[in-house]
């Protein structure tokens, strides 16, 4: 999980991701993971999406299944982990997320035609991250989500890589609304 100076970790370590947090920091500090050291802004997200990603491919190789999410995002438990249940061992590249599809008249041979995740949130397997290419090449500034998605295109394009929609309703995007609770789970801005 992406965070920086204005993400409360209290928060999640209060919750049941806690003991499954892999945090990427803008810079080294006390909780942190990893640092890509580059404040976030919408300019660095592209270039610290290739940095956690070379940096989890390298740590965590013992790891069947990850997921990226904003510290924004709040995931239902029981969601993540019936998906977890019916994809381990799964035999080809998995990616889930909310499913977009992206055409870049610049860069056409690694960012156009691609499908790609919504970047609040996206789960993928072992076998995604092992064919990821962490160096796709592009010109100018994308988002990290496209960015995220040409590394699916240009490195797992040889294998039969499994898309699956995510239930909207178990991924609560900057405001958590159920029963008595109404959490604005973005009250400070990042960007």
């Amino acid at each position: 999980m992406p965070v920086n100076n204005n993400t409360d970790m209290q928060f999640y370590q209060n919750t049941w991701m806690a003991d499954h947090l892999f945090t990427e920091c803008d810079f080294a500090g006390p909780g942190c993971a990893m640092s890509c050291n580059e404040k976030s802004t919408w300019r660095a997200l592209d270039r610290k999406t290739k940095c956690f990603t070379r940096a989890i491919k390298q740590v965590l190789a013992s790891t069947e299944f990850f997921i990226k999410q904003d510290d924004d995002v709040l995931a239902d438990q029981d969601y993540v982990h019936a998906l977890m249940d019916k994809y381990r061992g799964h035999p080809d590249p998995l990616f889930i997320s909310d499913i977009l599809h992206h055409n870049d008249r610049i860069n056409v041979f690694s960012l156009s035609g691609i499908t790609h995740g919504n970047g609040k949130f996206y789960m993928f397997n072992r076998r995604l991250l092992d064919c990821l290419n962490v160096d796709v090449r592009y010109i100018g500034q994308r988002y990290e989500d496209t960015v995220f998605g040409g590394m699916i295109h240009t490195g797992c394009k040889d294998f039969n890589v499994t898309y699956v929609q995510e239930k909207n309703s178990k991924i609560w995007h900057r405001k958590y609304k159920n029963k008595n609770k109404d959490i604005d789970l973005a009250y400070i801005r990042n960007h």
